[in-house]
């Protein structure tokens, strides 16, 4: 969630009509520096909303419980039983999270973990596990099993010498702590793998690992940091800082590939805890899933020390976190959680900044408070810029735009432009994460007075004042700036995730939004409905290809949110009124015209029930378009049965989710029978309807049925979205994958073609959908020529 939680913003939106009206108005007309100011002044007068907070963050638990470890741990006993070895690595993973450190249960959570991965057969990930067992006191009496399994991920791994100095360790251990008949059983086992291995080395040209792409070619701009040598940077008064061609682009090519100053993953949908209640949740959301730092997608999580929320990829990641920002955060995290990301986002950019950086641009924002909600502020004519726009604000004196805190801070926060009410409740909100870290002792970390070993236990001051600190005022001030400016400038890391449980031939994948972030240099795009770019992402690094030419001159535009084939225009405006700015853009015009109606509007129609032809009309009541059709019929009705018959498709990918294939065919065909008599043919839910099709028919291995079902949804998306989107990329990709498992060779070959021509213009040579398309296409190719002829 962007903003606090609801609690919390009804509270302040209370407070806020409780106060005088003068104070209100003072409030309102206020510079950032003066509304941090009276924050503070109302937050330390209003001790019942600070208790109120307490108690909400209650509900967001992330102190150490053992409670919750041992049961989590047996949860993960119960799967691993059942033989469900990833639920139970999830759980163990959980278990580990809330093991205080230094406490030998931790061992057993990363021992058990590690007999999951074994079973996975994630060798290396199992033997880092079996490592950390033994660093961490894993129990003697255990041990043999211990070392078993690492002898038995050396030898998967043709690893032989290690795995016999490990085999030496345990006949060692066994003749000394006479170990159980049962492993003698399983060690001579391994020792007979081990002699076989020996015999039967791996051919050494034996090829392996995935196909490699070819490299992209990349100059790097000299006055952008990040950017293409393609591009240059621009100022006017109506556009801001914004990014133009300087020379033909060709679609594909990257323009930006920038790393994000700062970002936050987000925790992910979770049932929020009630106080008092002792249930501990065993769904995985993304705070299970990536890591806290760089985004990469957990296997075997690294808890924090500190807190049972941060997890990472690695010791390194949990190290560095801890250094740059994890040390001020980790003791806030429940507060964190509950003011939401932006506040989180803030506080980290500040911390990343550190205290001598921001308190210099807060000092030099106050010489000019008025002129920096200008977009003209500190600006010259392109003219008088000097070397390459020296005058453009975030900019450095040498002229170069760098991916930096300095132009991070010359975002506009377009302060004048918020609501009272949001600026106040933003306000209250980072004074009471200030207010957190002075009195959990915070400040001198926060001011950079103090090592990250000095504060690996955060303590809390014996007498916390209640007025803050001029330094963590300045803090304060810098906060909710960043606070405003994310409500423009945020930027949504996003992953393709698998939908279902991924074990299938055919993956089903959706985008995700992993991460909020600041992009100094992708911050530089403006908006369109209809853009020339289109961006993705690695971790924490953005890159932004050309989805189409884009000729020398030409702005290099990107999309916010609403996509012209995807919203009508009144739709679209709405909500880019969040940004301040009215889209002017090539699709908007358009549509604004008089008489001419949305694409959107026209395809996602409903038909008439007795004769099929479209049904039109602005008001209640829709009206037959065929002059010798009399029908009509509600609206309100025709949006009943359409999400009703959106409700019935949902129960019936339930269905298939548990199994029952059979009976979500049965379900779905009757939708698409129902959905047949009220909207148009084009209508996306009649896309997605072939879709859920196609896919459990080939849950079932009936490949060409699947394929069937699948073309007719690439038709209606090719339709909403254009046939080189990367919507219709997406769908030629799991056509592709069906076609291969059908065995229908040359198809599968064009189609794989297809797929790779348009992914890899939005996803670039290197991406995973694509490294699969050519492993495919390679399999494919290496089959005996009379059996691609009869393909």
């Amino acid at each position: 969630m962007a903003l606090p939680v609801a609690e919390w913003q009804a509270r302040t939106a209370r407070l806020w009509a409780a106060l005088d009206p003068a104070l209100r108005e003072r409030l309102a007309a206020a510079s950032l520096r003066d509304a941090v100011r009276l924050g503070c002044d109302l937050l330390r007068s209003e001790e019942e909303e600070e208790a109120a907070l307490v108690s909400l963050c209650r509900r967001a638990r992330t102190d150490k419980e053992p409670q919750a470890a041992s049961w989590y741990r047996e949860q993960g006993n119960r799967e691993f039983k059942r033989g469900q070895y990833q639920a139970a690595l999830r759980l163990y993973s959980k278990a580990a999270s809330h093991e205080l450190p230094g406490s030998p249960e931790v061992s057993v959570c990363f021992a058990n973990r590690s007999a999951a991965l074994l079973h996975l057969r994630h060798f290396e990930v199992c033997l880092e596990d079996i490592a950390r067992a033994e660093s961490r006191g894993y129990p003697d009496r255990l041990l043999p099993k211990l070392l078993l399994r690492k002898a038995e991920c050396l030898l998967c791994l043709g690893r032989l010498q290690e795995a016999q100095d490990v085999l030496g360790v345990l006949e060692r251990k066994t003749a000394l702590d006479g170990v159980m008949t049962t492993h003698l059983t399983r060690l001579k086992k391994l020792s007979q793998l081990k002699a076989e291995k020996e015999r039967c080395p791996q051919p050494a040209g034996e090829a392996g690992g995935s196909v490699q792409g070819e490299p992209e070619i990349w100059e790097e701009n000299s006055r952008i940091s990040g950017a293409s040598s393609s591009l240059r940077l621009s100022f006017d008064a109506e556009r801001g800082r914004h990014l133009v061609a300087s020379q033909d682009i060709v679609p594909g090519q990257s323009l930006v590939k920038e790393e994000a100053f700062v970002s936050v993953l987000c925790p992910g949908e979770s049932v929020p805890l009630q106080d008092g209640d002792t249930a501990w949740d065993t769904r995985a959301t993304n705070a299970d899933l990536y890591c806290h730092r760089c985004l990469r997608q957990l296997l075997a999580s690294v808890p924090c020390q500190g807190c049972s929320y941060a997890k990472y990829c690695s010791q390194d990641c949990a190290d560095v976190a801890w250094q740059q920002y994890h040390g001020t955060e980790c003791s806030l995290g429940a507060l964190l959680l509950t003011l939401g990301i932006f506040c989180h986002v803030a506080l980290r950019t500040v911390l990343l900044a550190g205290f001598a950086e921001v308190s210099r641009l807060v000092a030099w924002s106050h010489r000019g408070d008025k002129d920096l909600q200008n977009p003209k502020a500190g600006c010259k004519a392109l003219s008088d810029a000097g070397a390459g726009g020296r005058g453009i604000p975030g900019c450095g004196s040498n002229g170069r735009y760098q991916s930096s805190y300095q132009a991070l801070f010359h975002l506009l926060p377009h302060a004048e432009q918020h609501s009272p009410e949001h600026k106040f409740l933003c306000t209250l909100s980072v004074v009471a994460v200030c207010k957190q870290l002075q009195t959990a002792g915070l400040e001198a970390a926060v001011l950079n007075q103090e090592s990250p070993q000095q504060r690996s236990i955060p303590k809390t001051c014996e007498k916390p004042s209640a007025e803050l600190s001029p330094e963590l005022k300045t803090v304060a001030e810098a906060m909710l700036r960043h606070v405003l400016q994310l409500q423009c400038n945020a930027q949504a890391i996003t992953v393709m995730q698998e939908l279902g449980p991924g074990d299938g031939a055919v993956v089903d994948k959706k985008p995700v939004r992993l991460a909020t972030a600041f992009f100094p240099v992708l911050s530089l795009l403006n908006h369109s409905c209809c853009p020339n770019t289109s961006v993705s992402f690695s971790g924490t690094a953005a890159t932004v290809r050309a989805s189409q030419p884009i000729s020398s001159g030409q702005e290099v535009l990107h999309c916010y949110g609403p996509h012209w084939c995807r919203m009508r225009v009144a739709e679209r405006q709405q909500l880019l009124r969040q940004y301040f700015f009215e889209c002017r853009c090539r699709a908007c015009l358009e549509e604004l015209e008089p008489g001419v109606k949305s694409v959107v509007s026209i395809r996602n129609s409903f038909c008439c029930p007795k004769c099929q032809a479209q049904m039109q009309g602005e008001e209640d009541t829709l009206c037959c378009s065929n002059g010798a059709c009399a029908t009509s019929a509600s609206r309100d009705h025709l949006s009943g049965r359409l999400q009703d018959l959106q409700q019935r498709t949902k129960k019936a990918l339930d269905l298939l989710g548990v199994g029952k294939a059979d009976q979500a065919i049965k379900m779905l065909l009757k939708c698409q029978m129902d959905a047949g008599t009220f909207l148009s043919p084009e209508h996306l839910l009649m896309g997605e309807l072939e879709d859920h099709l196609a896919q459990v028919y080939a849950t079932l291995g009936k490949w060409q049925e699947a394929a069937r079902h699948l073309k007719k949804s690439i038709e209606i998306v090719e339709m909403h979205h254009g046939p080189l989107s990367v919507e219709t990329g997406h769908e030629l990709f799991k056509l592709a994958q069906i076609l291969f498992n059908g065995f229908a060779v040359s198809e599968a070959l064009s189609t794989i073609q297809r797929a790779e021509g348009i992914l890899s213009v939005h996803f670039g040579p290197q991406s995973a959908q694509i490294q699969e398309l050519q492993e495919m296409k390679a399999c494919l190719s290496e089959l005996p020529r009379n059996i691609l002829q009869r393909t």
